[in-house]
């Protein structure tokens, strides 16, 4: 009996067959998803923990992004809520030639700087085509006509030029009919309103700067200025070594401490001949330094202004200035 109920029961499996278990355990890395959706979709929340990939024989390394702008910016892999072109793209304005602000165009004219056209332009003095403007940053066209505290300027382009000044030439043209203005010298080199960079006398030989930069002449006209002048001095007599060492520690002219960066003698040369190095841009401070020591100064001749030299430039001639070398001068 019992035999025969093995037997009813064992046909009864083979029939039915093994019946499955309903919570069989997953192998690791498989997905409950059907095949091709094993990955997460585009739609999907972001903080979702992502299904992972079901393992292959080999591993394959992950393509490379391709270039150009994306569309969506991703975050841990994943897009995020918005999408990158719901920004407007940023339009970088393309500058006009024939435009510019007329704080600038009153300074290319050369009448002043760019600080000081924004005071006349708020007080009422500038003009443009006939009509008072006092609006900060204003545009104006080459062609418009502007009027600066009553007279008609137009604007320059900027020009920078060094010149071997000889002796009897002023920057004044002030004093007796022996001297001559220095702009006698550059005569024809431009048509731009030159002007020269500080003073000189007519005694002081060497490098000066000629520009209608108006904001260039400014700035090396400060005392406070970091540019470096040296000058070769002749005097009447050698320098004693001990005035020599008290000048290198400082000068006091008119109650004021003057600062001396380096004097030396002029290697090959008698003691009458002396290199000094100054920041100071009056050129009177030289001969008065040597003065204050009872020396008599018999010439003076600037050898180095602002990092540019006589070299290739024969006294009382003259160049422009290349393009690194304005950029120099304007960050010294």
């Amino acid at each position: 009996m019992n035999n025969g109920n093995s037997k009813r029961g064992g046909n009864d499996r083979k029939k039915s067959g093994p019946s499955k278990p309903l919570n069989k355990a997953r192998k690791p890395g498989t997905s409950s998803k059907p095949k091709g959706f094993d990955k997460p979709l585009d739609f999907e929340r972001p903080d979702a923990e992502a299904p992972k990939a079901k393992p292959s024989a080999k591993t394959r390394k992950p393509a490379a992004p391709k270039k150009g702008p994306a569309t969506f910016a991703k975050k841990d892999g994943y897009p995020k809520a918005k999408p990158t072109f719901d920004k407007k793209p940023s339009v970088k304005r393309q500058a006009n030639p024939d435009e510019m602000r007329l704080n600038k165009y009153i300074a290319n004219s050369g009448m002043c700087s760019r600080r000081d056209a924004d005071i006349y332009i708020q007080s009422g003095n500038v003009k443009v085509n006939g009509k008072v403007i006092t609006e900060m940053g204003h545009i104006v066209k080459i062609s418009d006509k502007v009027d600066f505290d009553g007279v008609t300027i137009t604007p320059e382009k900027k020009e920078y030029l060094l010149l071997n000044k000889p002796k009897n030439f002023t920057t004044s043209g002030e004093g007796d009919k022996d001297m001559r203005n220095v702009l006698e010298l550059i005569r024809g080199a431009s048509k731009a309103n030159l002007q020269p960079v500080g003073r000189m006398d007519k005694n002081t030989t060497g490098l000066l700067i000629f520009t209608n930069d108006t904001d260039v002449v400014r700035k090396f006209a400060q005392p406070n200025q970091k540019s470096f002048k040296i000058y070769q001095v002749s005097l009447d007599k050698n320098l004693k070594f001990e005035d020599l060492e008290k000048i290198a520690g400082g000068v006091f002219l008119d109650g004021h401490r003057l600062f001396v960066d380096e004097i030396s003698y002029i290697e090959g040369e008698p003691k009458t001949e002396i290199g000094i190095k100054l920041r100071t841009p009056n050129v009177k401070v030289v001969r008065a330094i040597f003065e204050e020591f009872k020396y008599d100064v018999l010439k003076v001749d600037r050898v180095a202004f602002a990092g540019l030299t006589k070299k290739n430039l024969p006294r009382g001639n003259y160049r422009f200035l290349t393009e690194q070398e304005i950029i120099n001068i304007k960050n010294v």
